[in-house]
């Protein structure tokens, strides 16, 4: 049974959750020939403060 974790900030509504899991759910049934029913979703909204780093902030010279 596959299970798909999303991290991901606050603020999607129902409706884009709902499509977000059924596109990754028909991807992963698509590539891992297994069915909707086994395949789980999971959305864990986490605070923007609570990011360490997010992505999409741009790095210092310095920095890897």
């Amino acid at each position: 049974m596959p299970i798909v974790r999303v991290e991901m900030w606050p603020g999607r509504t129902q409706a884009q959750k709902r499509e977000l899991a059924r596109a990754i759910t028909e991807v992963v049934c698509n590539v891992a020939h297994t069915t909707p029913e086994a395949t789980i979703v999971v959305f864990q909204e986490i605070a923007k403060e609570n990011w360490p780093r997010p992505a999409a902030w741009p790095r210092k010279r310095s920095e890897p």
